[in-house]
């Protein structure tokens, strides 16, 4: 194994796994994207949604950035979206009504695009870090006070526990679920009941799948890899920094974010869509 594997795993564990803070930007300055813990293309059209720790944000093609959407502060610490629904937890911000829950948001639920959010199930008890949806709209997450792999088939009212495994991402495809741990690229076959190790596969720190399942993900020393229809890896661009967030938007472009600000990636190269600051 790789020694380095275990401290960039850990790193990647910190960035998924703790809190954050910040003193957001100051009056009359435009918003600045803080502590980013996920992406998501919005099914609108070609903008982004960007979840970070003062709430969720959306960046433009031209890389304008504008939120938090409704005003909504909170820390956004696991977020995707399924068809036109949008997920979330995390932490209550200074605005954020009393009945999303505090301390933690458990799971909630906008359908209209983050304007307005709704307590879905495990209100003020759980932090969900790593939430993704399926194809089918099954939701998988794992919240920051357990290992256990939590699986809701009804939009998140109800959870039934799957495997227990230590992992920095997951993704869910037509395939099955896909974690990212430090043993390797794991891959689940039964709806997250268990998981064994996908052998010809780089070990990353973070994952996603484009349309078709085939998969995208950053190693743990920095490389952006994508797979083929036939299942190959190979190796593309470079991040710069560890990548705070990581999304295959569409066919074509990963978004990433990292010390460089939002990062645009296509066959032709990467562009900085939103500088850091």
């Amino acid at each position: 194994m790789n020694r380095r594997i275990p401290m960039i795993i850990a790193a990647a564990v910190a960035l998924t796994l703790t809190g954050c803070s910040s003193s957001g930007a100051p009056a009359g300055m435009p918003p600045s994207l803080e502590h980013v813990h996920g992406i998501a293309a919005d099914p609108r059209g070609t903008d982004l949604f960007v979840a970070t720790h003062n709430g969720i944000f959306t960046v433009t093609p031209a890389g304008e950035v504008s939120g938090p959407i409704g005003g909504h502060d909170f820390d956004a610490m696991g977020f995707t979206v399924s068809d036109e629904t949008l997920y979330a937890s995390g932490h209550p911000g200074s605005q954020t009504p009393v009945e999303l829950g505090e301390p933690n948001l458990g799971l909630i639920r906008s359908e209209d695009y983050g304007q307005s959010w709704s307590p879905m199930s495990l209100t003020g008890t759980t932090d969900f870090h790593l939430l993704t949806a399926g194809p089918d709209g099954v939701l998988y997450g794992i919240a920051s006070s357990q290992v256990d792999l939590l699986i809701s088939t009804d939009g998140g009212r109800e959870w039934t526990r799957g495997a227990s495994l230590e992992a920095v991402d997951l993704v869910a495809t037509d395939v099955g679920v896909y974690a990212a741990a430090e043993e390797g690229l794991l891959l689940s076959v039964d709806q997250g009941a268990t998981f064994s190790r996908v052998e010809v596969a780089p070990t990353l720190y973070t994952l996603d799948a484009r349309s078709d399942g085939s998969l995208v993900g950053v190693d743990t020393d920095g490389n952006v890899w994508t797979q083929n229809a036939s299942g190959t890896w190979e190796s593309t661009e470079r991040v710069e920094g560890a990548a705070q967030a990581f999304s295959a938007v569409d066919d074509d472009r990963i978004i990433l974010v990292d010390e460089r600000g939002v990062v645009e990636i296509t066959s032709e190269g990467s562009t900085v869509l939103s500088p850091a600051r």
